[in-house]
């Protein structure tokens, strides 16, 4: 598959021949034959089993009626997209047990007569499109020999019993997101930057266990890189920390709300941490989306490190927690939007920027815009990285950019979001919004591990997200009315995955309990619904072979979430 193909992709209305459909990531299918009218009759049509139980959490790609798809660790699979039969299966061997972010991983790409992976144990690999086999195989990052909070890690459980001694954690380095192809180029970032210690579960399935920061120097700055496609070598890399992240020291936001820093305090701080950018985190957790008239990609970036401790890290942290915009030849930084300057919440920019023309105040604007953590859906002049707009908040919001303290603050959107990595849909046409979004708020707290003769005191900040009381929220936004929310309807379930929207007048998405579903994308009313027997966490893709119309989905839930797992990929069509 050359250049030519994947720049047309848009126009492809059978195939799905990138992470997003097409580089603009709108993830929107012009195939009609399953509509508002039919999608009652759709039915189960294949189930490919991967083999692989575990958290899964990928969107495949469908090209001349063959799927590629990445399975939990990094195995990958060419499907008959009609048959659901296996054609090859590549099983990937970690180098290394020291994984970032857990198995999952979020797809693959095509191009050049290959099928490119980026693993959880940090490589890019390149396959043979037809066999499987590989073609080269290159490290994205070695494993990193920055210390960890090994003797903090064993304080903090001694000295908090709420904390039971199951502190955890790892430097581990991998990549989970789909490559982009282009221009010769694959284009990937890393994750398992973003430094924070975690609580063991208490029990197996467990969702979301506290988040732990503890001041100090962890981890290494993220990045994204460009290879050749042909040979699997660099040819450029862009750092997400770099000297100079101190930013302006913002007081608020860019867009206007306050932040509760001690500026002064961080200020006096800051030259006995002038490297600290060298341990700043900043993973990446999608595939970019492109503009090809500009050549520039654009991406969304982690959160800081050490994860919400902030005194070893002085400043606003650029670039973590920003939209950026890069040129995609080179590497150079375009623009960048922080959307959470000095993050100490979790705030970080992780669900995919879709790329559309939009109407703005009577002109027509070449766009981007973001599903935010925060509850906004973020709208930016393209070229300059100007804000034009956010919605009204698709997600209750409450306590945000508040410090925590002693007694614990809860706070909403907590550390998962609004919109976590999930990715939305974007019909352009009728400048409409689809997002899946969580209500689960967090309860944010301030310690101390108590100074000793020998020792000084250790601060540390554990967010608990609740354990009760959360849902889901599918809404539908009305881009060319501001960001004004059009209809909302509330889930069982966090919703975790990502949406797909049809030119049929429907939006797809999937829930923990394992319902995937189907809802009317005027009105917002559930028309079908399908229980897959395992969590749906994954964005739904469609897609054609023969002249029939199918709507895939991975079926595997999430350790994470606490969504029961599995290992398939369904496909659903009408009846013959």
């Amino acid at each position: 598959m050359d250049d030519a193909r994947l720049l047309a992709a848009d126009a492809d209305a059978a195939d799905w021949l990138l992470p997003g459909r097409d580089y603009a990531d709108r993830r929107f299918s012009p195939l009609d034959q399953i509509d508002a009218g039919t999608v009652k009759r759709m039915v189960p049509k294949w189930i490919y089993q991967t083999g692989t139980a575990a958290t899964f959490q990928t969107s495949p790609i469908v090209a001349d009626g063959v799927m590629y798809l990445s399975a939990p660790f990094s195995h990958v699979m060419a499907v008959d997209a009609k048959t659901g039969r296996e054609l090859w299966r590549y099983e990937h061997k970690a180098r290394t047990k020291k994984l970032c972010c857990g198995p999952a991983n979020r797809g693959v790409a095509i191009g050049y007569g290959k099928v490119f992976v980026a693993t959880v144990d940090a490589r890019l690999v390149a396959l043979d499109q037809n066999t499987g086999e590989v073609v080269w195989d290159v490290p994205l990052a070695e494993p990193s020999d920055e210390p960890e909070p090994t003797e903090d890690r064993a304080s903090l459980g001694k000295a908090d019993p709420a904390l039971k001694g199951a502190v955890s954690g790892s430097t581990g380095i991998g990549a989970n997101s789909a490559p982009l192809v282009f221009d010769g180029k694959v284009i990937v970032g890393i994750t398992g930057v973003g430094y924070g210690l975690h609580l063991d579960s208490d029990r197996p399935g467990a969702p979301l266990g506290a988040v732990v920061g503890v001041a100090g120097r962890y981890g290494r700055p993220g990045f994204i890189a460009a290879f050749d496609a042909s040979s699997g070598k660099e040819v450029w890399k862009f750092d997400t920390t770099q000297e100079g992240w101190e930013g302006a020291f913002r007081q608020a936001t860019p867009y206007g709300v306050p932040l509760e820093r001690d500026i002064a305090a961080e200020k006096a701080a800051a030259p006995q941490h002038k490297d600290a950018w060298r341990y700043g985190g900043g993973s990446i957790w999608h595939a970019p989306a492109l503009d090809p008239k500009t050549g520039r990609i654009f991406f969304g970036v982690g959160n800081p490190s050490p994860q919400v401790a902030g005194e070893s890290r002085p400043g606003d942290n650029l670039y973590t927690s920003s939209l950026v915009a890069l040129d995609a030849r080179t590497g150079k930084l375009a623009w960048h939007y922080q959307q959470t300057p000095h993050d100490m919440w979790g705030y970080d920019v992780a669900s995919p920027p879709s790329l559309f023309s939009l109407e703005v105040d009577g002109k027509t604007r070449e766009v981007v815009g973001q599903a935010s953590k925060l509850g906004w859906y973020f709208v930016h002049d393209r070229a300059t990285g100007e804000l034009l707009f956010r919605s009204e908040p698709f997600i209750p919001q409450s306590n945000m950019f508040r410090a925590p303290t002693p007694e614990g603050i809860v706070i909403a959107p907590g550390v998962g979001g609004g919109v976590n990595w999930s990715p939305a849909s974007i019909d352009e046409a009728n400048g409409i919004a689809y997002v899946a979004a969580m209500h689960w708020p967090s309860t944010y707290r301030a310690q101390e591990i108590p100074a000793t003769a020998d020792k000084p005191a250790v601060r540390y900040f554990n967010i608990e997200p609740a354990k009760s009381g959360m849902y889901g929220l599918m809404t539908a936004i009305d881009l060319k009315a501001g960001g004004k929310l059009l209809w909302q309807k509330k889930t069982d379930e966090p919703l975790i995955g990502g949406v797909l929207a049809t030119a049929g007048g429907l939006a797809f998405t999937g829930e923990g309990n394992g319902d995937f579903s189907a809802f009317d994308a005027k009105s917002g009313d559930r028309l079908w619904s399908f229980n897959c027997g395992a969590g749906v966490n994954a964005p739904p893709i469609a897609f054609m072979v023969d002249g029939k119309q199918y709507v895939a989905v991975a079926a595997g839930g999430s350790q994470i979430w606490g969504f029961r797992q599995g290992g398939a990929v369904i496909a659903f069509g009408l009846p013959d």
